[in-house]
């Protein structure tokens, strides 16, 4: 402790925010500890929230099990003798604890993201330039926004698609989910959903990052759009047309309005160009290139820094 609060004080006294490279592990170190005591935290919690209702929410576990339970798949269910509620089918003796676990980390993390996503925040920030972290915070809150879309589209459409996976069988075959197998296919279609819902994330980067232009999007416009719907016949578990169809039509208008996106910024792009006069130059001619450094921050002398605190560096030489 002695020698945690000796580094501390070296940290706080150094104007330059330069850090040896030991320092740097220990802090690496605190943050992971501290990120993996915020995920405890959110698991103990998920652990009480899955059979105990929070005022109006409703508990972890009726949420897991509402698409299941809905009233157009009872003639589907099989329903013992006595039973009156809706509920899964346990065929092992740590089934349900490992469900409950699972699924109470899984919310608990989410939940509490912000939070243990701040220690890697706070790890890296030090080292960006004032406009890498405005770029970083605004792709973190989207990419968030994105993915939450995602998932609440999946919980919409996962009934639909257990109706027609479970009907096919006809009169033939009864239901009786196992809650293991279950939990899992809704997890999968959680996250699939959300992860899929971070294309137009990726395809506004990468035209900022000029590697694809809305020329190159809007000539492969159709070709993209085939392949978004067989990447939705592939990715959705289950085959059933309904998590398919909402998948690929949602992707679409995703991907076109990435596509718009690009498109703004080209032309954007493109009216600078022609302002400092790049599309004039001859080719022995001399570009227009601003030479005059900056500082750590990514601001030219003579400019307002915005920063909050200088940049860490690594003093390799104090490494050893």
């Amino acid at each position: 402790m002695a020698e945690r609060r000796e580094r501390g004080k070296r940290r706080r006294g150094n104007p330059d925010g330069t850090m040896s490279l030991k320092e740097h592990l220990y802090e690496l170190r605190h943050r992971l500890g501290m990120a993996m005591l915020i995920i405890a935290i959110g698991a103990i919690f998920g652990w009480i929230w899955f059979a105990v209702k929070l005022g109006p929410i409703p508990s972890l576990g009726d949420i897991m099990t509402g698409p299941y339970c809905q009233p157009d798949l009872a003639p589907y269910r099989v329903q013992f003798p006595g039973e009156t509620g809706c509920r899964l089918l346990q065929t092992e003796p740590f089934e349900s604890f490992m469900i409950r676990l699972q699924v109470g980390t899984a919310a608990g993390a989410v939940l509490l993201s912000p939070f243990w996503l701040y220690q890697f925040w706070a790890f890296i920030t030090p080292g960006l330039y004032q406009k890498e972290r405005k770029f970083a915070r605004t792709f973190v809150s989207f990419a968030a926004i994105l993915f939450a879309a995602g998932a609440v589209l999946a919980y919409w459409v996962v009934p639909q698609g257990l109706q027609v996976l479970i009907s096919f069988g006809g009169d033939q075959f009864i239901t009786a989910l196992t809650g293991g197998k279950y939990v899992s296919f809704i997890i999968t279609m959680l996250f699939i959903f959300g992860v899929s819902f971070e294309l137009p994330l990726v395809v506004v980067m990468l035209n900022r990052a000029g590697v694809v232009s809305y020329e190159l999007l809007a000539k492969w416009r159709r070709g993209l759009i085939m392949g978004l719907f067989v990447f939705a016949a592939i990715a959705t578990p289950g085959t059933d047309p309904i998590s398919m169809v909402a998948l690929a039509v949602a992707l679409t208008a995703l991907f076109e309005l990435a596509t718009q996106l690009a498109r703004v910024h080209d032309k954007r792009k493109a009216k600078l160009r022609a302002a400092e006069g790049w599309d004039a130059l001859d080719d022995d001619e001399a570009a227009p290139f601003d030479y005059t450094p900056s500082d750590d921050d990514g601001h030219a002398p003579g400019e307002k820094s915005t920063a909050s605190e200088p940049a860490k560096r690594v003093n390799y030489d104090d490494a050893t």
